[in-house]
């Protein structure tokens, strides 16, 4: 990563303001100017819904901090269980308030939370980020994105802390589930086709955690990051580069961590050089909810708030949320004894002016609040079952599956703790398990069936008995009893287990919730062992937020293990019923990994972007090899690809066109995810093994084929060479594509030509696919 030299506080407005903005600025009082620099949190009671919000909420009330107006309104919808439409009046009312109380007719930002769909009560929850990439569908992700921004629009929202282009290094990390992939051109295209969908719809995407977040140290939450700059620069950059210059995205957020010491929250390299100097981004930088205060509470960077205000204004944070702990109260004292420069709080005043300009918020609002809204249409369920349907990965099949419509077993046993609750089909951030947990006995206002009850739909022929057997957590294990006896009377045993998605110790999965073992929490292997152990057919279906390490139920004797296993990331709503239709056979298994299953907590960090020396080798006893490789996944089907075609050479500033051939050699139709991966044989700095260059789903009936052809822009083998720039090398590159990373199934070899290609602004990130 290169920093350019041209960083005065000048030339760090880009664009100029509009003179509309310029005229406004002019005319504010400098209390103006710092109340649209924060976000205030009507709504926040005891509940902890944000990282220490009980110790940090600000104890400014309401009516002083927004007496000049307000920069956000946090969460008007998600902090609670609110009426959308009761809600709405409301807010409708309040902006009128604030237009006034701001002097110059300047309406708030409205943002929230949408990485599961809109965090809001009775709204659609479609399936966790991580089941985004397990789906390995763009297309679909925008259609999602669009639903959720389309939602949140009717209800005067107008900003989205979402999406999360984290890529994933750790599973160990409790965030996990909200990230995409371990690939980073996974999580570039999935997060870049979210951000279009939602901003399609006249909502700002919010990119976050930039940068580096996922890489803490240990898989510990905030912990040190200890990455170098060309691990940032190839590996955490490059999807928020692609939102940003491809995606059009107009907000970013800070991570938490620091980074060799300096906390991004005060890094103007990152934050302003990079972001703005060479990405061109002109939108608004906004905080991690109190990582402005956190310079002083937890990196110790800053003596006090009004010290936080200036490192995090100068780095190039435009505003503070969730509150203004330290850009209220704080910043105003620091400018008005001259230790902060006003022309700080001009320029970040300047980008957000332009972003409510964008948005129409300077303007007058003769609209009428809705007063009837749908948050879970139709659309919104059948986007839902649809990704839940595609990101599920069969990860072991002996022929149990699928189960009809032939030989439908008349007696199922539902055995598990994730097999007859609701809330274990949703992730961290769904209102249910954000929100909802702080109001036991409020129903989730939307249907969402049960593992077992969606079976019961999808086989109605059948006899289906569930027993939890245990809990997800815990050592209590009276209930195995029951869970044998119904497995052993049953024709087959789905065994339903996994995760509880909660934040902050209240639960096994979600932000705050690092674990130190990758085996399933509680004594649920136990349970799966001693059903299997009854002789009747297992299916175990796992429902987590992260990859747990299964080798027990994959590689062991025949017998010994569950006749199927299926990965499951928190597939939402419609989860129950996908997981239904795919066991029935209704629906063939289509998904793949975006993360490499791990085979023990001791073997992480693990990416399957690792080089010679980060792999399994002669030279240690440790074996990290994962029980399944990064993109592995079976369906009903068997593909063939064959005929892969590349130019003997290409010029490393070019394109070049890769193509091969996919078969359904099976008898039922299926879905292919064609997976093109490449190594740099010989470069001038360590290069991993291998690289997805592109995807793409293929769907073919028995015995059709499809040539499908990949035009491979150069740069997407780029790297950081010995200089600092990311450049592409001439040289020769090994290219393949199999059912996952470590299946070479079809190859060819391509060699780049010329000169070491400096990568620049005018080269694609985005490699073409065309089906024949």
């Amino acid at each position: 990563m290169t920093i350019s030299d041209n960083t005065s506080l000048d030339n760090r407005l880009v664009p100029p303001p509009s003179p509309r903005v310029a005229a406004l600025i002019e005319a504010m009082t400098l209390e103006q100017k710092v109340a649209q620099l924060v976000g205030f949190w009507v709504d926040q009671g005891d509940e902890v819904v944000a990282p220490m919000a009980g110790e940090m909420a600000s104890s400014d009330r309401y009516e002083q901090i927004s007496a000049h107006g307000l920069g956000h309104l946090t969460r008007v919808y998600g902090t609670r269980p609110v009426d959308a439409a009761e809600r709405a009046s409301w807010l409708w009312n309040e902006q009128q308030r604030l237009r006034a109380a701001s002097g110059h007719g300047i309406a708030a930002i409205v943002h929230e939370e949408s990485l599961t769909g809109l965090a809001a009560w009775r709204a659609a929850t479609f399936p966790t980020p991580l089941a985004w990439g397990a789906a390995f569908d763009p297309d679909l992700v925008h259609r999602m994105g669009r639903l959720i921004g389309d939602s949140m629009r009717e209800l005067g929202v107008h900003q989205t802390l979402a999406p999360v282009l984290d890529v994933i290094r750790d599973p160990r990390w409790g965030r996990v589930d909200e990230c995409i992939a371990e690939d980073p051109y996974v999580v570039a295209t999935i997060a870049t086709a979210y951000v279009r969908g939602i901003q399609d719809a006249g909502v700002h995407a919010t990119l976050k955690h930039f940068v580096g977040y996922s890489a803490s140290q240990a898989g510990r939450n905030h912990a040190p990051v200890h990455a170098g700059p060309r691990e940032l620069a190839d590996v955490f950059l490059p999807p928020f580069e692609m939102a940003v210059r491809d995606g059009g995205a107009r907000s970013v957020m800070n991570s938490y961590t620091d980074i060799d010491g300096i906390p991004v929250a005060s890094d103007p390299t990152l934050l302003t050089d990079l972001l703005r100097g060479q990405w061109g981004f002109d939108g608004v930088v906004v905080s991690d909810y109190f990582a402005i205060a956190f310079l002083e509470t937890m990196h110790a960077v800053a003596a006090d708030r009004t010290e936080a205000a200036r490192l995090a204004l100068t780095a190039g944070i435009d505003v503070e949320l969730p509150s203004g702990d330290a850009y209220a109260a704080p910043l105003l004292e620091g400018l008005r004894d001259g230790r902060i420069d006003e022309a700080l709080v001009d320029r970040a005043l300047a980008r957000v002016l332009a972003q409510k300009e964008d948005l129409g918020l300077l303007d007058p609002d003769h609209s009428a609040a809705p007063t009837e809204i749908d948050l879970d249409s139709p659309a919104h369920r059948t986007v839902a079952r649809e990704l839940a349907e595609r990101s599920l990965v069969l990860l072991a099949n002996d022929g149990t599956l699928p189960l009809g419509p032939e030989g439908r077993p008349g007696r199922i046993a539902v055995i598990g703790p994730n097999g007859h609750d609701a809330s274990a089909l949703m992730g961290c951030y769904s209102f249910a398990n954000h929100v909802l947990a702080h109001h036991p006995g409020t129903p989730f206002g939307f249907e969402i069936p049960t593992v077992a009850e969606a079976l019961r739909e999808e086989l109605p022929a059948a006899s289906v008995v569930s027993v939890a057997g245990c809990d997800v957590e815990g050592d209590d294990r009276s209930g195995f009893a029951g869970a044998v006896d119904a497995a052993a009377s049953a024709d087959v045993a789905i065994v339903v287990v996994g995760d509880r998605a909660g934040l902050f110790g209240r639960g096994t999965v979600g932000e705050g919730n690092d674990t130190e073992s990758l085996e399933l929490p509680g004594v649920q292997r136990e349970l799966v062992e001693q059903v299997v152990a009854t002789g009747t057919p297992v299916v175990l279906v796992v429902v987590t937020g992260r990859p747990y390490a299964l080798s027990w139920a994959l590689d062991g004797d025949a017998g010994s293990v569950p006749a199927a296993v299926v990965q499951a990331f928190f597939p939402g709503e419609e989860g129950g019923t996908a997981i239904a239709r795919v066991l029935s056979g209704a629906v063939a298994p289509s998904g793949r990994l975006p993360v490499s299953l791990p085979r023990s907590a001791g073997a992480q960090p693990f990416s399957y972007l690792h080089p010679i020396l980060g792999g399994d080798s002669d030279v240690t006893s440790a074996d990290s090899t994962p029980v399944r490789p990064f993109g592995f996944g079976l369906g009903y089907t068997t593909f063939a690809r064959t005929d892969l075609s590349a130019p003997a050479e290409a010029r490393a500033a070019g394109t070049f066109e890769v193509a091969v051939t996919v078969t359904n050699t099976g008898h039922r139709a299926g879905t292919d995810v064609v997976q093109l991966y490449a190594h740099d044989v010989h470069a001038s700095v360590v290069r991993p093994v291998a690289q997805l260059l592109g995807y793409a789903r293929v769907s073919l009936e028995p015995g059709a084929s499809a040539r499908v052809r990949f035009d491979v822009p150069s740069a997407r083998l780029a790297f950081t060479g010995r200089e600092g720039a990311r450049i592409v090398e001439p040289g020769r590159i090994d290219l393949w594509v199999g059912a996952s990373v470590a299946e070479r199934e079809t190859t060819a070899t391509i060699t780049l030509t010329g000169t070491a290609h400096r990568v620049t602004p005018a080269d694609s990130r985005i490699v073409g696919v065309h089906v024949e």
